[in-house]
């Protein structure tokens, strides 16, 4: 097995500026990709997207460093008022509203289950149900601590962790079904000789 070798490694060009390009492209993309997953937002004030999907499937993607660089991107556009946040909102002023807290836990997400992947978790199922487990607990942990701040620690509960569980779960085994699947593509098509 390759270890700290990610998915979006394998097709890194070996020359220095042009593995700088696909860098940023790969972050510029997953910023976008973030915030279209946003756009679909059902309820309020926390509502359910696929973001929290984006953002692991990312760190899994791209490994650490690029998946924490691209979740700050699209924080960043965020903050400067594009439209990018669930329910198409933007500016500074989501950070301190209901959701700010979960925002916050897609950096240490994306960084997590980013690491993880280079450790080879997102190669088996249980492993990488595991990886994707412990990102979205520390997205939650940070929302619902915003949330307590807000609301208190049960109206926290109540409003920003009760009713995400079961989505949670379907997108931890859809990307858990996903990954290793990926893998044994890439293994079966001669690819893993070739990477770094």
């Amino acid at each position: 097995m390759i270890i700290n070798v990610t998915i979006a490694d394998i097709w890194r060009p070996d020359e220095k500026s042009q593995a700088y390009l696909y860098d940023i492209t790969l972050m510029f993309c997953g910023s976008v990709f973030i915030a279209l997953s946003a756009w679909l937002a059902i309820g309020w004030p926390v509502p359910f997207t696929m973001q929290t999907f984006a953002v692991l499937m990312i760190g899994a993607l791209f490994g650490a460093r690029r998946a924490t660089m691209t979740v700050m991107l699209y924080l960043i556009e965020g903050a400067i008022g594009l439209p990018v946040f669930s329910h198409g909102q933007g500016g500074i002023a989501v950070f301190f509203g209901q959701t700010g807290g979960y925002l916050i836990g897609f950096v240490v997400a994306a960084y997590i289950t980013g690491s993880l992947a280079q450790r080879g978790w997102d190669r088996r199922f249980i492993t990488t149900a595991l990886a994707m487990l412990i990102g979205n607990i520390f997205i939650y942990a940070f929302g619902i601590l915003r949330l307590t701040m807000l609301l208190g620690f049960d109206s926290a509960l109540k409003t920003g962790l009760y009713p995400f569980i079961v989505g949670a779960v379907i997108k931890i085994i859809l990307a858990a079904g996903l990954l290793p699947s990926v893998w044994n593509i890439i293994a079966n098509s001669g690819l893993m000789n070739n990477s770094k």
